[in-house]
């Protein structure tokens, strides 16, 4: 630990531009899966504990498109395709019975949900970590001391490529404004004639498809393994946990950050330690959140 931190602290320039790199790129597709996050639980009032589930699934997407010799980049239209269908066929026979409960009942929902899809997963594919080829090339700079893999400029570019096309999807779409006015007042966009059990079951579908197309660029740059979706799950609640229901920038911003936390942390404390930082962040997180809302119940008071 110290070894690194001295390397850190007398290279610190290029150390630090190697580590910023990273984590702003893998920070990225946090964000994807965050936002997805951040739609079910602010329209619907879901808090999904399948949502690194659905990211692994997208990434066996790719896996299964690299073992039939075709690129795994291609996967990226099918699993948004897919996962959206199955999204709907999770809600219609799932989530859409526990709308109306208590949040423990949604959340030990999602949760065996979530075991559900592990096992699954488990017996179709196996326990084995396993990365996909992308067969891009590596960037080197600074005479070698940095060095970033393409695939991970591709999929920061198709991740702002896909988090602005939900953006303008939300913005200009009929089913965006929809999801909007049912986000604010669910009650008075049902007067106003708005469908929205077509609205919830379009949200959660959506949020499946948006974890998919990030499992298939997670799987590039990363590894999948059939129970690593808790990490995922744990991330994206930090990050909506930290930037707020509905903030967009605060939700980017918070996984970028994350993105480069977990960078740092891997290189300082090691690798081992690097997913720990994510259960320190999230503990944080709570904690200031709580001493937020104490701070308003004395200003009622």
């Amino acid at each position: 630990m110290w070894d690194n931190i001295s390397i850190l602290t007398s290279h610190a320039p290029v150390f630090n531009i190697q580590l910023l790199l990273d984590g702003i790129l893998i920070g990225a597709v946090f964000a994807l899966a965050a936002y997805g996050l951040a739609l079910v639980w602010g329209v619907m009032n879901v808090k999904n504990l399948c949502q690194g589930e659905y990211v692994i699934m997208g990434g066996y997407f790719a896996w299964v498109m690299g073992k039939m010799g075709l690129h795994p980049i291609l996967a990226l239209p099918i699993a948004i395709v897919v996962m959206f269908g199955f999204g709907w066929l999770v809600y219609l026979t799932i989530i859409k019975r526990v709308l109306t409960k208590d949040m423990f009942t949604s959340l030990l929902t999602t949760f065996g949900l979530a075991i559900v899809i592990q096992q699954a997963l488990n017996l179709a594919f196996g326990p084995e970590v396993q990365a996909v080829e992308s067969d891009f090339a590596t960037l080197s700079m600074f005479d070698g001391f940095v060095t970033v893999a393409n695939i991970k400029f591709v999929s920061f570019v198709l991740c702002g490529i896909l988090a602005g096309a939900v953006v303008l999807f939300m913005k200009h779409s009929r089913m965006g404004q929809a999801i909007r006015a049912t986000a604010q007042d669910a009650r008075a966009a049902r007067v106003m004639g708005i469908d929205t059990e077509k609205v919830y079951a379009f949200t959660y579908s959506l949020n499946a498809a948006i974890c998919g197309a990030a499992g298939v660029l997670v799987s590039m740059i990363w590894v999948i393994q059939p129970f690593y979706g808790i990490t995922h799950s744990v991330r994206s609640f930090v990050i909506v946990t930290a930037a707020g229901i509905g903030n967009l920038p605060g939700v980017i911003m918070a996984a970028l950050g994350m993105g480069v936390a977990e960078q740092y942390a891997g290189f300082v404390l090691g690798a081992e330690f690097q997913q720990a930082t994510v259960v320190v962040l999230l503990l944080l997180v709570l904690i200031w959140r709580q001493m937020q809302m104490s701070k308003l119940r004395q200003v009622v008071q």
